[in-house]
């Protein structure tokens, strides 16, 4: 037999024109996790790739992406000047993955957007991360939920928010934070001038952890959005956050759902909103505040002029709390949305609402 005198086609010396119709068949995860760094030939013609120049949106979700994976896909970040947005949520990466992203994250200047949610990281990963941002010029969101980060990943977390100042969006839901954490959080918020929007929801803050906030937010500068639903602070933990309310200007947003912070709670809050002149929207569902707290929100929406959006379903407020809010809506001209869902209001309390429909000017979603 005789055989062909033709030798293989050597890497170094394939066309860059064949590179990048082998390029073109290959989805955007699979060039960067598997092309880059292989060799500085192949480096050189992916950086000229046109995918890869345009490459802003990577979304890697339920990947089983572990600590080798994180690594291949950190040595591509560390030289990547286009990514901007990189979801990683429901992987496997862990501590040690972690440190991986991380530390390209220490030398990647594009990355706007990262969430590692979902991922098995603890307190060792969170201070690999928190590391990265004292360095990092350029995540102005991070989302760490579902993680078991803890007191202790808080404090990693909340060194690097003393320091950092381009990170605008935080959010640690469900990861275990109790008010030893939340104070670490509170504390680094006095002096940040930068993060905007904080969600702590689903951890175990009580009213002490409510506390350490109200401190936060008395000095916050910037501040605008707090989600504390599914905790448990409690009507002296809404007493807390209400005091820091009369003079905070800056918050417009606050989630106190799921929090039972019952009528007493519900009254805080209504004396805060009389004096606050920045919330525009309120979320106490789901806190039992019954037709008592209904008539101190009443009473406050009477002269308050910057609410414009009211959730209180499941709150049982009954016929007569409906009766005292449809009252003050007669007065009220800037609430421009109501949630009174499943508060057993009965066919009385529907035809009341069906009144504040007809006769409030103001109101575009009463449900």
């Amino acid at each position: 037999m005789m055989m062909s005198n033709k030798m293989p086609s050597c890497f170094s010396t394939l066309p860059v024109e064949f590179i990048y119709r082998i390029l073109d068949n290959l989805d955007e995860f699979t060039i960067l996790y598997s092309t880059r760094n292989v060799c500085a030939r192949l480096n050189s013609i992916t950086d000229t790739y046109h995918r890869y120049q345009t490459l802003e949106y990577l979304k890697l979700r339920d990947n089983n992406i572990s600590e080798q994976g994180a690594k291949y896909l950190a040595d591509a970040l560390a030289s990547n000047t286009t990514l901007t947005t990189l979801i990683l949520f429901d992987n496997e990466l862990g501590d040690k993955g972690a440190q991986h992203i991380a530390n390209a994250l220490a030398i990647n200047r594009t990355l706007m957007t990262l969430s590692l949610k979902r991922n098995h990281i603890e307190p060792e990963g969170a201070q690999y991360v928190a590391n990265a941002l004292s360095r990092n010029a350029a995540l102005i969101r991070l989302a760490l939920s579902a993680n078991n980060i803890g007191n202790d990943g808080a404090q990693h977390l909340a060194n690097a928010l003393a320091n950092n100042t381009t990170l605008t969006k935080l959010i640690m839901v469900q990861n275990g934070i109790g008010n030893q954490g939340v104070q670490y959080i509170a504390n680094s918020l006095k002096n940040n001038t930068t993060l905007t929007k904080l969600n702590l929801v689903n951890n175990q803050i009580t009213h002490l952890g409510a506390r350490y906030l109200s401190d936060a937010l008395s000095c916050s500068k910037a501040l605008t959005k707090l989600h504390l639903n599914h905790n448990n602070i409690g009507a002296e933990g809404a007493k807390h956050i209400a005091n820091a309310l009369i003079n905070n200007t800056t918050l417009i947003k606050l989630d106190l759902s799921h929090n039972g912070i019952r009528s007493d709670g519900a009254q805080s809050i209504a004396n805060a909103l009389t004096s606050n002149r920045v919330l525009t929207v309120l979320n106490l569902s789901c806190n039992d505040i019954r037709a008592e707290g209904a008539r101190h929100l009443a009473d406050a929406l009477i002269r308050n002029t910057t609410l414009t959006t009211l959730e209180l379903s499941r709150n049982d407020i009954g016929l007569r709390g409906v009766q005292n809010l449809a009252d003050a809506l007669i007065h009220n001209t800037t609430l421009t949305m109501m949630n009174l869902k499943w508060n057993q209001i009965e066919d009385q309390g529907a035809q009341i609402v069906a009144n504040i429909a007809s006769k409030n000017t103001t109101l575009t979603l009463l449900s």
